[in-house]
């Protein structure tokens, strides 16, 4: 709750202010590749970088039909958390940047490929 309860509200306040609709604006053309309203682009970055709690909270704030949300939890299932499990894998001995390139274009793929076959 300390997570998604502030995520949703900022959410919300980006969205009365006008700020969430600019941004959609810019990410539409990207976002449309996957089937999804310019806005996902905020649930997107917010689960690549702070996981899917802050995802979840953010996906409340925003309107979405049942494929919408699908794509996005495939995308976000490959790819969340980010910076934490980078720095996981380092630990490991991994190189964190070919970790973290390899889920984001999996996950970018997966997407894509989710909304070619099934939307």
């Amino acid at each position: 709750m300390k997570i998604l309860v502030p995520v949703y509200i900022g959410v919300q306040l980006l969205a009365v202010s006008g700020i969430l609709n600019i941004v959609a604006e810019i990410f539409a053309p990207v976002m449309s590749l996957f089937g999804l309203p310019g806005e996902a682009s905020l649930v997107m970055i917010l689960g690549w970088f702070s996981g899917t709690y802050a995802a979840l909270g953010a996906l409340a704030a925003i309107e979405l039909n049942g494929m919408q949300m699908t794509t996005i939890s495939i995308m976000l299932c490959i790819a969340h958390n980010l910076i934490t499990e980078g720095a996981v894998v380092k630990k490991l001995g991994v190189s964190t940047f070919a970790s973290v390139s390899l889920r984001i274009v999996f996950s970018l793929i997966m997407g894509f490929l989710f909304y070619r076959i099934f939307g």
